[in-house]
């Protein structure tokens, strides 16, 4: 894992806020695993967000005690800054950053910088949802941060799993090149760096890992839940307007497939839409049960097409269409909302029909009808996403054929 050239090959930054009952031991464990354990050149680099209390003493001092270790301060709170910060100085190949209270097991850390050293991947993450992942804690951090999770997948249309776990590591070429895209400095700023990276064809390497709670944790999860969902919309919107430059990104540093996706002929296309529509109305007569407690019919019917047409519309897309990658991406999924506004319609329609014709209709016959009118919405939703969201253009036609006259017989690029 050294770097050829036989400069520094690996810096990990800490970013701390008022740490000073665990620095000194967090920093003393990290600098005795990566003696041990890494090969390679490192540095670790303790940046310090304002802190109050000890933290800069213990932290200056650890630095002249340890080799290796170096101490930055910044009089601004937020991770986001700090890594900016450490990352822009850095002279190393690889930069990492874990927290400091090392609730990822350490024995992930190799795994984690051996594809970026070796030039493989462009980004690796510890992710806490893989199936030999191992983690304790709470249900209700537990639920938060699957449901974050589901969220981001659904509505950015990202592969990653784990967005927020604090053990993630990135080449400095590529950092240098996102980073000013970045706009977030707080606990979104790695979320909105994956999907950067992700847009623009970027290779992100996932391992699990052993995480364990820290109890004393003081992350606000309300405030930073509704931070990072703002910064979705956000993020969003700068992608459907093309501020965000990632199709330049792309050419510069992206993975380009060796061959051009096929697309599913047209009985194909119906046999898997129908799967997906089975599995959409299954899950929405699932839900409206649920959301009909607490709500009312015409919201429960709303809140269980939304839910269930933002993973119909994902599904169909990469499923169905055979579509991936991030070309017009979120105006396929602007359209696919308009087309969920038009079954919500459909389904919304045949509830008033229903009560019109019997006001004391009960929720086994509410359901029923609903489930009939969303059969027939699903029909409707076939039609348009076929011949409307996902039609091929033929610049994407040209664009196929112009990229399958690049490959040689044996299937690389010429």
């Amino acid at each position: 894992m050294t770097p050829s050239y036989g400069g520094l090959a690996l810096e990990i930054v800490v970013p701390v806020f008022n740490e000073e009952a665990v620095l000194e031991n967090s920093i003393t464990t990290l600098s005795e695993y990566l003696t041990l354990e890494i090969p390679s050149t490192w540095k670790i680099t303790i940046a310090d967000n304002a802190s109050t209390d000890r933290t800069p003493v213990i932290a200056a001092r650890l630095s002249e005690q340890l080799p290796n270790v170096e101490y930055r301060r910044l009089e601004v709170k937020g991770r986001g800054y700090a890594l900016r910060d450490a990352w822009g100085a850095s002279e190393a190949k690889v930069l990492a950053y874990l927290d400091v209270d090392l609730s990822t097991d350490l024995a992930a850390l190799p795994p984690l910088v051996a594809p970026l050293l070796s030039g493989h991947s462009d980004i690796s993450i510890g992710t806490r949802l893989g199936q030999s992942s191992r983690v304790s804690r709470g249900p209700k951090r537990e639920f938060i941060s699957r449901s974050y999770n589901f969220l981001l997948r659904r509505t950015m249309q990202v592969r990653f799993s784990d967005a927020q776990c604090g053990f993630k590591a990135i080449r400095a070429d590529v950092a240098k090149r996102l980073l000013p895209h970045v706009e977030d400095n707080g606990w979104f700023f790695d979320t909105e760096l994956l999907i950067i990276a992700e847009r623009s064809g970027l290779r992100i390497h996932e391992i699990p890992v052993d995480w364990v709670d820290d109890p004393d944790s003081r992350v606000d999860v309300k405030q930073t839940a509704y931070d990072d969902l703002r910064g979705m919309v956000r993020v969003a919107g700068s992608l459907l307007k093309g501020t965000i430059p990632v199709q330049a990104i792309y050419a510069e540093l992206g993975r380009r497939p060796i061959v051009p996706p096929g697309r599913p002929s047209f009985f194909g296309q119906v046999v898997r839409f129908g799967l997906v529509g089975a599995v959409s109305t299954l899950a929405f007569a699932l839900l409206y049960l649920v959301l009909q407690g607490p709500f009312s019919s015409q919201e429960a019917n709303f809140l269980a097409l939304l839910l269930t047409a933002v993973g119909n519309t994902a599904a169909n897309r990469r499923f169905t269409f055979g579509i991936s990658g991030p070309g017009r991406l979120l105006t396929q999924q602007l359209q696919g909302l308009i087309v969920f506004l038009l079954a919500w319609g459909i389904t919304s329609s045949s509830l008033l029909v229903l009560h019109s014709i019997n006001v004391d209709s009960a929720p086994s016959t509410e359901l029923l009808t609903l489930t009939a009118a969303n059969v027939f919405a699903t029909l409707i939703r076939f039609v348009l996403l076929r011949i409307w969201v996902f039609r091929v253009r033929r610049s994407d036609e040209r664009s196929a054929i112009s990229v399958a006259s690049a490959l040689a017989p044996s299937g690389r690029i010429l």
